[in-house]
């Protein structure tokens, strides 16, 4: 009821373990507080915030328009109501190495589990999409290194994302996660990876857990868990799944409405108010209410 019982800390660490453990951990990106609520409910290890959901459900392109402030703020809702750890795409920091600074500590205080961080020239794009720019090494690594000197939770995550596959080809995709992780990355994010192999070869590379990025209609085939677990991936990520496959829907309700003249046709396909409120948990603030507010104002008169 209301907000999480575990303390953001204990979130961190429960996290750690379990990358430690060598176990994969399924994170689908949660586009709203009950859809984090739902990713628990059905038994994922973590749940994700993506930038571009987050600038998608502000009617934004994922082209570096969001805020710090927007981001913290639909983090901080996320990480409250679910015991998962929540990781968030912090694009490229937000600014100069103070700026990622101030970050990393913004969205500590959010409560969320870890960030990653990008390697792209701002205004950064989505990962898929051809005519990305990528910053050069140094800038790279300042950018983690500011991020790591700025954390004051050791088990907070920070991720390195690097988009340098799409430009300059595999090779430089391994120096880059291993000067990364040379600079205090405590995992790889290489994005835009081309098939299992490639995957493999970063796994070779580095000695810290390694993410997939599984989202639809991009450069990546949408590999298996299994397959991915199979070459050593710890964390997979299904990043705007959830916001695509609801806004699929409410498309199609809309077109139902200018075809039918009602949703009859669609009801069966949504989600019935019993299972709403067994989801927002109703019946837990029902008796919180039964419990504490036991006063009888029946002869009240004032």
């Amino acid at each position: 009821m209301l907000h999480s019982t575990i303390t953001p800390s204990a979130k961190r660490a429960a996290f750690r373990a379990r990358l430690a453990s060598g176990e994969l951990v399924r994170m689908p990106g949660a586009f709203n507080p009950l859809s984090a609520k739902l990713i628990e409910e059905k038994g994922f290890e973590g749940v994700y915030i993506s930038g571009a959901v987050l600038s998608a459900d502000l009617g934004l392109p994922d082209i570096g328009l969001t805020t710090l402030s927007e981001v913290a703020g639909r983090s901080a809702q996320i990480a409250r109501v679910t015991d998962l750890p929540a990781l968030v795409d912090a694009d490229t920091g937000f600014g100069e190495p103070m700026n990622v600074a101030r970050t990393v500590q913004i969205l500590e205080d959010a409560g969320v589990a870890g960030l990653h961080l990008e390697d792209q020239v701002n205004p950064k794009r989505c990962g898929h999409l051809d005519g990305k720019q990528v910053v050069d090494e140094q800038t790279a690594l300042k950018r983690i290194r500011a991020a790591v000197e700025a954390r004051r939770d050791p088990d907070f995550l920070i991720m390195a994302r690097t988009d340098i596959r799409g430009i300059d080809g595999l090779e430089a995709a391994k120096d880059r996660a291993k000067a990364l992780v040379d600079a205090g990355a405590d995992a790889i994010f290489p994005e835009a990876m081309a098939d299992l192999a490639e995957f493999a070869a970063i796994r070779a590379a580095v000695d810290v857990p390694v993410l997939a990025n599984m989202t639809e209609f991009g450069k990546s085939e949408l590999f298996t868990t299994q397959q991915l677990a199979d070459v050593g991936v710890n964390i997979v990520i299904f990043p705007v799944s959830l916001l695509r496959l609801a806004m699929g829907a409410a498309e199609r309700g809309l077109d139902t409405i200018l075809a039918e003249g009602s949703l009859t046709s669609r009801v069966p396909e949504m989600q019935t108010r019993a299972r709403l409120y067994e989801l927002v948990d109703y019946a837990g603030y029902s008796s919180f209410d039964a419990d504490i507010y036991t006063f009888d104002l029946r002869n009240n008169h004032n």
